[in-house]
């Protein structure tokens, strides 16, 4: 069972590394939507206390509209601070389970950062944006929406961006809040995985946070990407604790 102050305090941190653009609280149910940006991560309901299981069924009707207003699906983002009977009422409605997601954790003085490349993070957010969309797809997130997201984060950020003659080849967003170094937008160009930027791009990114004084690199990663859980275990990172989305069966998540 996971330590449930720690998971509080790593919910916490994440919010701020990942900011909404409006966030609400029915009770201790925090509810998260950006219009700009369609990630789930910022459109979605994240209860914060195990006791809070009140008046369920009329509090996802009042939420409803929210989302609605947003033009979003409902999404429930489940940490194990929902409580049971939540969970208990969503599986009793067929609620969809999605992207089940590790929190992974490593302490940075025990972690080999050298023999990557000597990047400094980009001062241009433009550049970023661009790349990350470029590895992403077209489409995936609009250019100002992400702009948006990334101008919109108060700890000190440092963006990454490895590149050849192609054009962008790896990208690392890592956000640096007290000694907890947050690492986001990991991504590879498809056609250069298994080359080895991954690894010397986190490696980079959280080498950078460790100089301005982080000691814990932390991560967000799905369970069903086996081969980046594997890198990040390898490198040292432990999961501490796991999120699922849950969605109505009869909407588009």
């Amino acid at each position: 069972m996971p330590n449930l102050a720690t998971v509080r305090r790593m919910e916490a941190i994440g919010f701020r590394a990942w900011p909404a653009a409006s966030v609400h609280y029915d009770g201790s149910w925090a509810i998260r939507l950006t219009a700009s940006h369609p990630s789930r991560r910022l459109n979605s309901v994240n209860p914060l206390d195990p006791a809070d299981s009140r008046d369920i069924e009329q509090r996802i009707a009042r939420i409803e509209k929210r989302f609605e207003a947003y033009l979003r699906p409902v999404v429930f983002r489940l940490s194990p601070l929902a409580p049971a009977s939540l969970q208990a009422h969503l599986n009793a409605e067929g609620w969809l389970r999605a992207d089940e997601t590790r929190v992974m954790t490593a302490r940075l003085d025990e972690m080999d950062l050298h023999g990557s490349y000597d990047l400094l993070p980009l001062r241009d957010v433009g550049h970023f944006v661009d790349a990350s969309i470029a590895l992403h797809g077209a489409g995936a997130v609009s250019k100002a929406g992400m702009t948006e997201l990334l101008e919109s984060i108060r700890p000190r950020r440092g963006m990454f961006v490895l590149a050849d003659a192609e054009g962008p080849t790896a990208t690392a967003l890592c956000v640096h809040d007290n000694e907890m170094a947050g690492l986001f937008d990991i991504t590879v160009r498809r056609g250069a995985r298994n080359r080895g930027y991954g690894r010397s791009i986190v490696r980079a990114a959280l080498r950078w946070a460790a100089a301005q004084g982080a000691r814990t690199g932390w991560l967000q990663v799905e369970d069903a990407n086996t081969a980046a859980v594997g890198l990040y275990e390898r490198m040292g990172f432990e999961e501490i604790y796991r999120y699922v989305y849950r969605t109505r069966p009869d909407q588009d998540p």
